[in-house]
């Protein structure tokens, strides 16, 4: 862990580094992902038997084991210890209602020349939804992708995670009845988003791909952006916690480590102005640390990552510094953070007051909880019901309209000397 003071005359040169930090995978993944994409573009279902075998341990050929029937996922619903099934519900529901409200409206209107002029919202037919089946297999990311999928109305919504040595995760499958998912497909890793993006004889090709993964599925969608569309390549947590001196050191202790034990590039950032407070913090950390299950993950990502930052003023430093680090979750814990959230322009997600943790946005809160990291929150959103829509604009040009705006037309087309487009203007003139 690192900590840093804005009055020290070395800050900069420090704080650029964090900045420019990465902390993404430094494995060269991108030729292993080519070699697979390019085996089940050409060899399908076969390649995909042959690398679920390999990566997985597990023979979905010989037994017919390619899918999880719905049945299956309904039982796994009605299994759940009723707290569970309660939680899981309020979820789904939140979730729901948050992104219906972001449903785009058509537009249809006629200007002044007469020109009638507007756009069509549509989801796309099919989209595909990646679940991860390892330390990273939460029913809150698969309710996180497959509502908003749904609220946007896309007719066939499909699921591909793996299940190493068959074994499957029944929550997983109880949020999979919940979402109203149709298809769920035994393939994981990059191999399963190639079959999504290519389709083969079993898994029918989808529009658009969204979903967690490791180093190989990201890099699978980076290759297959533009063949489908993609949410978005997302790289390893973090969160930024802006906080003075009034907040329980525990409270904000608890919600660094709410991100350090995702994974051990995970970053967790304490912005404060007060340095003993920043110090009770760092205990804190250390003591709730060796408290939990996750305690080698945690440790291993607070120890590389970790970062507490004493400015001597937050409402004139911290935006800043906020900005620069454009962080995938951002909390607030000060008293009026109404003038913070304004100043802060990029950010994936915002959390307001003392009472909001990252962890109520990750289950129950409402907003998509799939954001950009790395830095990306400067030019991206976090996934919306727009990922699975896409907007058709139209145009209808009437006599008076066309002789009113068909003569500009024209003269810009010879401009650019496209006089082919001229003439389709200049002959209806005539």
């Amino acid at each position: 862990m690192r900590m840093l003071s804005t009055s020290n005359p070395e800050f900069e040169t420090h704080f650029a580094r964090i900045v420019a930090d990465r902390r993404e995978s430094t494995e060269d993944v991108a030729a292993s992902v080519t070699s697979i994409l390019s085996a089940v573009k050409s060899r399908g279902d076969a390649a995909l038997v042959e690398y679920t075998s390999r990566f997985d341990r597990h023979d979905i050929a010989s037994g017919g084991d390619w899918s999880i029937p719905p049945e299956a996922c309904e039982r796994a619903y009605g299994a759940l210890d009723g707290e569970l099934r309660d939680a899981l519900d309020l979820a789904a529901a939140r979730i729901r209602a948050y992104h219906e409200a972001q449903l785009p409206e058509d537009r249809d209107y006629t200007d002044e020349t007469g020109v009638r002029l507007g756009a069509i919202w549509r989801a796309v037919d099919a989209a595909g939804l990646y679940v991860p089946g390892g330390r990273a297999a939460y029913p809150s990311s698969l309710l996180m992708n497959a509502i908003p999928a749904r609220v946007a109305g896309v007719e066939r919504l499909v699921i591909c995670t793996p299940t190493p040595h068959g074994r499957t995760n029944d929550l997983v499958l109880a949020a999979a009845h919940v979402a109203g998912v149709d298809e769920i497909w035994r393939v994981g890793g990059a191999q399963a988003v190639g079959a999504l993006a290519y389709g083969t004889d079993r898994i029918g090709a989808v529009d658009v791909i969204t979903g967690p993964g490791n180093a190989y599925v990201a890099e699978a969608k980076r290759q297959l952006y533009g063949v489908v569309g993609i949410d978005m390549v997302a790289g390893p947590s973090e969160i930024l916690v802006i906080a003075d001196a009034d907040n329980d050191p525990d409270w904000i202790a608890a919600d660094l480590l709410s991100q350090a034990e995702h994974d051990p590039t995970s970053q967790s950032i304490l912005i404060t102005d007060d340095a003993a407070f920043a110090a009770l913090v760092e205990d804190a950390v250390t003591v709730q640390t060796s408290l939990l299950s996750t305690e080698q993950v945690a440790r291993e990502s607070w120890n590389a990552n970790g970062v507490i930052i004493v400015v001597e003023d937050l409402a004139s430093e911290a935006p800043a510094l906020a900005d620069r680090l454009a962080a995938e979750h951002v909390e607030l814990a000060i008293d009026d953070p109404e003038p913070m959230l304004r100043a802060i322009r990029h950010a994936g997600s915002v959390f307001l007051g003392r009472m909001t943790p990252e962890a109520i946005g990750d289950y129950v809160g409402g907003p998509n909880h799939v954001l950009p990291t790395g830095r990306r929150a400067r030019f991206s959103s976090g996934l919306s019901v727009l990922d699975f829509m896409k907007r058709t604009s139209f145009l209808e040009v009437n006599d008076a309209a066309f002789a009113a705006i068909g003569p500009a037309a024209a003269t810009l087309a010879h401009a650019e000397g496209l006089p082919a487009h001229a003439r389709s203007v200049e002959l209806r003139r005539k």
